[in-house]
């Protein structure tokens, strides 16, 4: 579905636009695991280089968060936010939310109301992919790939834990959904 190649490309074209709006700022990127480990690496490489390379800078610094909310193929009801214990520490701060997918949106409509309690100045959110569906009322400020409504695995992006070290993304079937089920 994409390979490496062309995801660098898309997350160099994010950090730029990232560098745009938010350049000159302190922020705290705030990674959510276990997904999002990978694309929030390269983003945060891909900024750095700019920052390096530019009269604007962002200074960073990376925390992370997990939230679980799939059971094999099917978001659940429940979201569990899981770390973070102290996001006190994000008070009157700038956020980047690294996320790898937004699906319906709900997962991070939570975890941005619950962020709200801890009075950040700005919070913003990057997703590597969005999913193309009706019941995504959910819109990142920054979005790498719109994707059709399908389960999609690799580049950290996993299956009940199989499939995160693919280096590309790709789709799994049925076979394998069933292979790999709890």
């Amino acid at each position: 579905m994409f390979c490496i190649c062309y995801m660098l490309k898309v997350i160099e074209r994010l950090a730029n636009d990232i560098m745009k709006d938010i350049g000159d700022n302190q922020i705290t990127v705030l990674c959510v695991l276990k997904g999002g480990y990978k694309f929030c690496a390269d983003l945060v490489e891909q900024i750095k280089n700019l920052s390096r390379n530019s009269e604007r800078f962002i200074s960073m610094r990376v925390d992370f968060i997990r939230l679980r909310s799939y059971c094999n193929d099917k978001s659940t009801e429940d979201l569990q936010i899981i770390g973070g214990e102290d996001l006190s520490k994000l008070t009157g701060k700038n956020v980047l939310i690294v996320e790898d997918v937004v699906g319906t949106g709900r997962t991070m409509e939570v975890l941005l109301s619950h962020l709200e309690e801890y009075k950040p100045k700005m919070v913003k959110v990057a997703s590597l992919l969005v999913k193309r569906s009706a019941n995504n009322k959910y819109r990142p400020d920054y979005i790498g790939f719109e994707i059709p409504n399908i389960f999609v695995v690799g580049y950290a992006l996993d299956y009940n834990e199989h499939f995160r070290d693919l280096h590309h993304i790709c789709v799994i079937n049925e076979k394998g959904k069933e292979k790999y089920k709890v």
